[in-house]
């Protein structure tokens, strides 16, 4: 599979409602024992990643979209996101990084939300 499917792919479950089209998404992109972090989760298998994405659905009323092309080089891929809330107001970005496994699935993914902060 082609890297940019995978992230296509991934963002896609970011705003599929079903739990069930979510996972069949999920099963194309995220490895089966893949590992997915950001500043408020630790979460491990594509399941559990399922149920996940639910849970932040649910509770934001919103979805997240993708923001920039996916940019890669070796097994990493570097893109960009917002979540949008149900009012239309962007309520938070952030710059999510992968890691790909041999067959091109997400195995690993760090996101975090907003830019850091500039050196001062």
């Amino acid at each position: 599979m082609e890297w940019q499917q995978t992230i296509a792919d991934y963002g896609a479950s970011w705003q599929e409602t079903d739990p069930e089209k979510r996972l069949v998404l999920l099963t194309k992109c995220f490895a089966e024992n893949g590992r997915y972090v950001d500043p408020t989760a630790e979460v491990h298998s594509r399941t559990n990643l399922c149920d996940h994405i639910g849970k932040v659905l649910k509770n934001s009323g919103g979805r997240i979209e993708l923001t920039s092309n996916p940019s890669n080089h070796h097994d990493v891929v570097h893109f960009t996101w917002h979540m949008i809330g149900p009012d239309g107001v962007i309520v938070v970005s952030g710059h999510d990084f992968v890691r790909l496994d041999g067959d091109g699935k997400i195995s690993y993914l760090a996101g975090f939300f907003g830019d850091p902060a500039p050196l001062t």
